[in-house]
């Protein structure tokens, strides 16, 4: 169902559809030189945006290679380091993973590295379901502040922020209007 959540009045946009389709065709060519046996890959979406591009970047490496990786999802919500903190719990989602870990590369796919502690939890998440051979990171959206040593292997766009700026990463598929990328950037009041 989709959420159909406009960005807030004042964002800014960043990116749009064909732009997000540019970078995207590039994080799905990186991700095969990285990992030309396509057999042994899985892209795996952290919800709720994540899955989705997850899901198009199987299909752009499909068109490249002929074959498409598996997917799948990984619900990070009871491996956050934050559930004390949050005034309202993320909905709990079924992951659902290939089978035989051992033998993949998995890449997590998300739509925003900003703590790092999403990865994080999605790796936490990951270990409860077996060791995967090898894991990487995609995002489409790398806003830096990170609170944790990890990095993304593969990046659609730097967007350097400040700490109280938003970024908003929207999906036809999820939220009802075009695939975008927004930032909200809070005025100050004048003195």
């Amino acid at each position: 169902m989709p959420h159909r959540q406009p960005p807030p009045e004042g964002a800014v946009l960043l990116l749009d559809t064909p732009a997000i389709e540019r970078a995207l065709r590039r994080i799905a060519h990186e991700i095969l030189e990285a990992n030309p046996l396509v057999s042994r890959l899985a892209l795996v979406g952290i919800p709720s945006r994540g899955v989705e591009l997850a899901r198009k970047l199987a299909a752009y490496i499909a068109q490249f290679e002929g074959c498409a990786p598996a997917t799948g999802v990984i619900d990070v919500s009871m491996h956050r380091d934050d559930l004390h903190s949050r005034r309202r719990l993320v909905q709990i989602q079924p992951s659902n993973l290939p089978p035989h870990l051992e033998d993949k590369t998995i890449v997590l796919v998300d739509d925003v590295l900003f703590s790092g502690r999403t990865c994080r939890a999605a790796m936490d998440a990951l270990s409860s379901f077996g060791r995967p051979a090898r894991i990487q990171y995609a995002v489409l959206v790398d806003r830096g502040h990170r609170e944790l040593p990890i990095r993304a292997d593969f990046v659609g766009k730097n967007l350097p922020t400040q700490s109280n700026e938003r970024i908003y990463v929207r999906l036809a598929a999820i939220d009802s209007i075009d695939d975008s990328v927004w930032i909200d950037r809070p005025t100050t009041p004048s003195a």
